[in-house]
């Protein structure tokens, strides 16, 4: 079987290759949206009907963080990780 080159996320914290860093601050208006600047959507390429994946993390009950990704991502990150585990399962192996 002919394995695919794992190719490394711009999310992968393994890698050291990304960078975290407050790009914009974003208001919430009264109906509780928000606008994605123009020069962040562009450098992020994000076109209308993109969806984005709200991530949260909890602590002490309370969210303390949360994290936009594009969705089509997070499904690759998903994948990624449940693949080989699905396959395993489904071949029959260790339970």
């Amino acid at each position: 079987m002919v394995q695919k080159k794992k190719v490394p996320s711009c999310c992968d914290g393994e890698t050291g290759r990304g960078r975290c860093q407050v790009e914009f601050l974003v208001a919430v208006d009264e109906r509780g949206q928000m606008v994605l600047p123009k020069e962040f959507r562009d450098r992020a390429k994000i076109g209308p009907g993109d969806k984005l994946a709200l991530i949260s993390w909890e602590k002490d009950g309370e969210i303390c963080c949360t994290v936009l990704m594009k969705a089509a991502h997070l499904a690759d990150r998903v994948k990624e990780v449940l693949g080989p585990l699905m396959r395993e399962m489904t071949a029959g192996g260790p339970s």
